[in-house]
């Protein structure tokens, strides 16, 4: 079995959230053009929905009439089911609105940790009550009347600094955060390119309140971390080359590609441009004979999401690979050390869970089992590249949530395998 052609994968997901929430709050129609269409995405398209913004579909477009910072007060509370990305960026939004609103989620979405927003958005002058001792959701806020802080990120977070770069954006004054350990800078970008007054000077950001943005056409590019389940496939199985075409290649996303490079990997970007202040690539990628690293430091957070595949491949490289670091990944929709421990370790691999990360020793040859996605769209993600390694049947439970990230990944991933 092997992986030959090109393919392409999902809008970006991230990028999706923004481009939706951004023109939501520029003025004037923007155009997005290859929203992702996964539940996360819909969930944030169809809060805007309940806070009044007018949403239409023309020829493969989604158009976004924005509401220049000011919305509608919601008849309903805010659903935003497994998404963490829509609730942090969301109340973010919603803290600089002269309303009360509240922002739930499914059981997953309760149990993550929610006092990295509202700890600074108090310190902006918004009312947030949560659960929990106000540290989970749901989330009753009291926005409005924002004035501008002097913030330093206690943890690498995008989520965080997006939500406190939207607050800010519609806060009194100027809004800087400091960021020691870089995270993915999609927000910056875009509010740069619809004409926000932000400036980064060194670890800093700076963004003043108050004006206005401008509507723009957005185009989002390929989702790097779904790439990555593709990227993992083709690299783990012998004689592989496959090209993903117009993928994000935005520099502190590329985490994976920098640690499969270290491992061995045979990876080229080909044909990049920019795309709205992004960039963006062909991706050839080559079958390839895998070694043992450690990953760890700063590294981790341009990594993050894709440590489930990075896992994967660990178990098919020869020697030791160390994953430090990673205790975020606890909080993610599953804890995820645990769950790749877990799962990974009834197919046959030599995985040993730390406190903050993971031991995988390798090459191994993974077995046939009965596997649990724990309701995690990229463990389910992980698990369907895992069962093309195995020698024997892989049964996946609930390998549906891995649409929340990238829909149609098991069409995708079957019309590029021969032999």
């Amino acid at each position: 079995m092997k992986i030959q052609g090109k393919t392409s994968v999902p809008g970006d997901k991230s990028i999706s959230h923004r481009a939706l929430l951004i023109s939501a709050l520029a003025q004037g129609t923007s155009q997005i053009v290859g929203l992702n269409y996964g539940d996360d995405v819909v969930r944030t398209l169809e809060i805007l929905q309940d806070l009044g913004v007018q949403i239409s579909y023309q020829e493969g477009s989604v158009f976004v009439e924005g509401k220049n910072l000011s919305f509608n007060s919601p008849h309903k509370v805010l659903d935003c089911g497994n998404s963490g990305t829509t609730m942090r960026l969301m109340a973010g939004v919603l803290g600089g609105q002269s309303f009360e609103s509240t922002l739930d989620g499914d059981f997953s979405l309760r149990q993550r940790p929610m006092g990295r927003i509202i700890d600074p958005l108090s310190l902006m002058g918004c009312k947030v009550h949560g659960a929990m001792g106000g540290t989970t959701a749901p989330l009753t806020i009291f926005g409005g009347d924002l004035q501008g802080i002097h913030y330093e990120l206690p943890v690498p977070s995008a989520q965080v600094k997006s939500a406190l770069l939207l607050a800010g954006l519609q806060a009194r004054d100027t809004t800087t955060i400091i960021e020691r350990i870089p995270s993915r800078d999609h927000t910056e970008r875009m509010l740069q390119s619809c004409g926000a007054p932000i400036v980064r000077k060194g670890n800093q950001i700076e963004i003043v309140g108050g004006r206005t943005l401008q509507s723009q056409i957005h185009v989002i590019p390929g989702d790097f971390s779904s790439a990555a389940f593709l990227i993992g496939a083709t690299v783990g199985l012998s004689g592989s080359e496959l090209i993903i075409e117009k993928v994000g290649l935005n520099p502190t996303r590329l985490g994976f590609l920098t640690v499969l490079q270290a491992m061995g990997a045979h990876l080229e970007i080909i044909d990049s441009e920019e795309w709205g202040g992004e960039p963006v690539g062909d991706l050839l990628v080559r079958g390839s004979t895998l070694t043992g690293v450690t990953v760890e430091g700063e590294l981790i957070p341009l990594l993050l999401d894709e440590i489930p595949i990075l896992a994967v491949l660990a178990t098919q490289a020869l020697g030791r690979t160390m994953i430090r670091d990673a205790g975020e990944l606890r909080l993610k929709e599953s804890d995820r050390l645990a769950s790749l421990t877990s799962e990974l370790t009834k197919l046959g691999a030599q995985i040993v869970e730390q406190p903050e990360g993971l031991e995988i020793s390798g090459p191994t040859k993974l077995g046939g089992a009965k596997v649990h996605s724990h309701g995690d769209h990229r463990l389910a993600l992980a698990l369907e590249v895992a069962a093309l390694f195995a020698e024997g049947k892989v049964e996946i439970q609930d390998r549906e949530c891995g649409a929340i990230s990238f829909p149609g990944f098991s069409q995708t991933l079957h019309k590029i395998i021969v032999g």
